[in-house]
């Protein structure tokens, strides 16, 4: 059984990394459950101040996820089409067989969407496509680096308590 919740968690851990980059999914949350099914596991000391910590950094983050994106359009002049442009952008850009789609995508979402919103003013929309795309990448940026570190807290769990599974 705890080589499937280690097995589990560890998934739970590679699949949080990919929902920073994806718009769908959440990506620190998912890498906490992931540390939170290692504790489920037989043998580890569970350490609740490390799962709080971590849980509240996942919540936060998973709130600026919200916040970061809108404040930079909003920063910009833009509106909630340029967000919404952003992520649809992003879905369009990983499907679409071009290099660096996902980055390309969410900047011609948020253009599409603010020329959507107000089509007299291009360079308006351009600026604030800019401000949606750079509270994209920040968000994304901040995403990334908390589910890995995350990761690394797991392997060095892992690594710690090596004994009582090898």
């Amino acid at each position: 059984m705890e080589y499937f919740l280690l097995l589990l968690g560890f998934l739970l851990m590679l699949v949080g990394i990919a929902g920073s980059v994806l718009p769908a999914l959440p990506g620190p949350p998912i890498s906490w459950v992931g540390i939170l099914m290692l504790y489920f596991c037989p043998g580890i000391p569970i350490n609740f101040w490390l799962l709080g910590i971590t849980l509240v950094i996942a919540v936060v983050i998973g709130i600026l996820d919200f916040v970061i994106p809108a404040k930079g359009t909003k920063y910009f002049g833009g509106s909630k089409y340029g967000i919404w442009g952003t992520n649809i952008g992003l879905v369009v850009g990983i499907i679409a067989p071009i290099p660096f789609g996902f980055l390309i995508g969410p900047f011609v979402g948020a253009l599409v969407g603010e020329l959507i919103y107000n089509s007299n003013e291009g360079k308006r929309a351009f600026k604030a496509a800019t401000g949606s795309f750079l509270g994209f990448l920040a968000g994304t940026f901040m995403k990334v680096l908390v589910s890995l570190l995350f990761l690394g807290l797991f392997v060095f769990l892992v690594w710690q308590n090596r004994m009582v599974w090898f």
